[in-house]
């Protein structure tokens, strides 16, 4: 029973793997996703094949079901891609990567990294200090100088 899991498994990775090698462009997903996609493609194209060429053990019904597997792998990372990354298939914006990414990146756009926001602080700390010279010199008033200060403090 383990050996069977582990062969599913370790067959869904490599059908995965073929399904996001034959889409073009990056599509950054764990692991797991492509384990997902390629048995998920193999029992929905390998069933399709299987249904049509038949399920014999001759060399051309194993390439049917292995071609309809890897078909219908790619056109969930091709769903996964449009649908959920908001990217287009084809066009250069295709090589683009994506925009969004995982959860966990997401968590880190709204929270802020450490080293992001250790960046934010040095950067309105150097854009305080060419505000408190513009004021020095005379380029901006008082009011102008503290209405500035509390926007950029406001942000970290």
């Amino acid at each position: 029973m383990l050996g069977a899991i582990i062969q599913v498994l370790i067959s869904g990775f490599i059908i995965g793997a073929l399904a996001r090698w034959a889409v073009p462009g990056p599509d950054p997903m764990p692991i797991w996703m492509t384990i997902l996609f390629g048995v998920v493609g193999s029992f929905i194209g390998g069933g399709i094949a299987a249904a049509i060429f038949g399920a014999d053990q001759d060399s051309g019904s194993v390439f049917a079901i292995l071609a309809g597997s890897v078909l219908a792998s790619s056109l969930l990372v091709i769903a996964y891609r449009r649908f959920v990354q908001h990217r287009p298939i084809t066009g250069p914006d295709a090589y683009r990567p994506p925009a969004g990414g995982s959860q966990g990146k997401k968590l880190r756009d709204v929270f802020g990294s450490p080293a992001k926001r250790a960046y934010e602080r040095e950067d309105v700390s150097e854009q305080l200090r060419k505000l408190g010279e513009l004021r020095d010199q005379g380029v901006i008033s008082a009011e102008e100088f503290e209405r500035k200060k509390a926007e950029l403090l406001a942000r970290i």
